[in-house]
C-alpha cells in the first residue's frame, strides 16, 4: 500500500511540475468571453431616437414580434434617414406588410399595394450619396479613431469589395484612398459606405436614377451580398429581432415575393425609438476600444479549445460589432 500510495504522489507532482506545464496548451478567451469581461466605459449608448421599432403581427402562438433598426449615423445616408424619421413619425408603416423573403438574401417590407400616399416633404436623394466623401482620414468615430488604428497584423484586412474595410460608431465600412474625379485620379480623399452585412437594413428601388425614398425597406437575412455595396442605400442594421424576418416562410413568387394577401405579415406598428414607452436601453461595444480589438483578433485568430488552426483573417462581416440590452 505504501508502494502505490508514493507511486500516486509522484505521479501528481509531475503533472504540476512546469515541464508538464510547458507542454499544457495556453488558455486563450473566445470572442464572447472577451466581450464580456469589457469594461462598462468601453460600451457605447445608443440613443433611443436613433431607433426604428417596428413590431409585427403576433405569430401563430400568439408572441409578440419586435424588430429593433438602428439608423446608421451621420454623415452616411442622412436623405434618406430623415424621411425613414418623417415616415415613422406619419405612421405610415402602420398596416403595411412584409412582402418578400427570399432565401439566403433579403426580407422586404412596404406597402403591398404600392398605392398608399406617402407623407409630404420627402427627400429625393441624389445616387451620389450612396457613398460619403471627405479629405481622406477625416471620417472618423466620435473619439477620433476608427477601426484602421486598432488593426492587429494578425489579421488580414484585405477586402474584395473595397481597398479596406472599417468600423464607424458600430456599424461596418469599406474605403478607398482614390477616387476618379473628371478623369483625374486623386488620392486626396476618402470615400466611405456602408456594407451589405447580415442584419444590414437598405432600401428597396426601381431602376436607376431612382434611389428609393425609404417606404420600401429590407435586411439582409443571408450571406453578405456584397454586390449590392453602393449600388442601394443602408440606413442602418437590426439589433434585436431578427430572427422574427429570418424566419419567416420563402414567398413562392418571383424574388421571393408572397403571391398571396394571407402570406403577408402585417406590420402593426412603426415608431421611433423615444415614442417608446417599455424600451430597454441598447448599447454597442465600442468599436475604437481595446476590447474590440481584441474582439477583432479573436475572431480572425480563433484560439480556444475548439480551434485547431487559426483562419489568420476574417472578412468585415464575419466581426458583427456585438450590441447588448444596457443593465439597469
Amino acid at each position: 500500500m505504501i508502494k502505490k500510495l508514493t507511486l500516486i504522489t509522484c505521479v501528481a507532482a509531475l503533472a504540476t511540475s512546469p515541464l508538464v506545464a510547458q507542454d499544457a496548451k495556453p488558455a486563450f478567451p473566445s470572442p464572447p468571453e472577451i466581450v464580456a469581461k469589457a469594461k462598462a466605459e468601453e460600451w457605447t449608448a445608443i440613443a433611443p431616437s436613433d431607433l426604428l421599432v417596428m413590431d409585427l403581427a403576433p405569430d401563430a402562438k400568439g408572441e409578440a414580434r419586435r424588430v429593433v433598426i438602428q439608423l446608421i449615423p451621420p454623415p452616411f445616408s442622412q436623405g434618406w434617414v430623415g424621411n425613414i424619421r418623417k415616415l415613422a413619425a406619419a405612421k405610415w408603416w402602420d398596416g403595411t406588410a412584409v412582402v418578400r423573403v427570399q432565401d439566403n438574401y433579403v426580407a422586404q417590407w412596404g406597402d403591398p399595394t404600392e398605392k398608399k400616399p406617402l407623407p409630404e416633404g420627402l427627400a429625393t436623394v441624389p445616387e451620389s450619396d450612396y457613398v460619403t466623401t471627405s479629405p481622406f482620414g477625416v471620417v472618423k468615430t466620435p473619439t477620433g479613431a476608427t477601426f484602421r488604428d486598432y488593426l492587429s497584423e494578425s489579421i488580414k484586412a484585405a477586402d474584395p469589395y473595397a481597398e479596406r474595410f472599417e468600423f464607424v460608431s458600430g456599424m461596418p465600412f469599406g474605403y478607398a484612398k482614390t477616387q476618379e474625379i473628371g478623369n483625374v485620379i486623386t488620392s486626396s480623399v476618402q470615400i466611405s459606405w456602408p456594407v451589405h452585412c447580415y442584419g444590414m437594413v437598405g432600401v428597396g428601388r426601381n431602376l436607376s436614377p431612382d434611389t428609393g425614398t425609404g417606404a420600401e425597406l429590407y435586411a439582409v437575412i443571408g450571406h453578405a451580398p456584397r454586390h449590392l455595396d453602393r449600388n442601394i442605400a443602408l440606413v442602418g442594421r437590426v439589433i434585436e429581432g431578427l430572427e422574427h424576418l429570418s424566419s419567416l416562410p420563402r414567398g413562392t413568387g418571383p424574388l421571393g415575393f408572397y403571391e398571396k394577401e394571407e402570406e403577408r405579415v402585417q406590420i402593426n406598428s412603426a415608431r421611433l425609438g423615444d415614442e417608446i414607452a417599455d424600451l430597454p436601453a441598447f448599447e454597442y461595444l465600442s468599436t475604437d476600444s481595446a476590447s474590440f480589438a481584441a474582439y477583432a483578433d479573436a475572431r480572425a485568430n480563433r484560439r480556444d479549445p475548439f480551434f485547431i488552426t487559426p483562419a489568420g483573417g476574417a472578412d468585415i462581416c464575419n466581426i458583427p460589432v456585438p450590441v447588448r440590452r444596457k443593465a439597469k
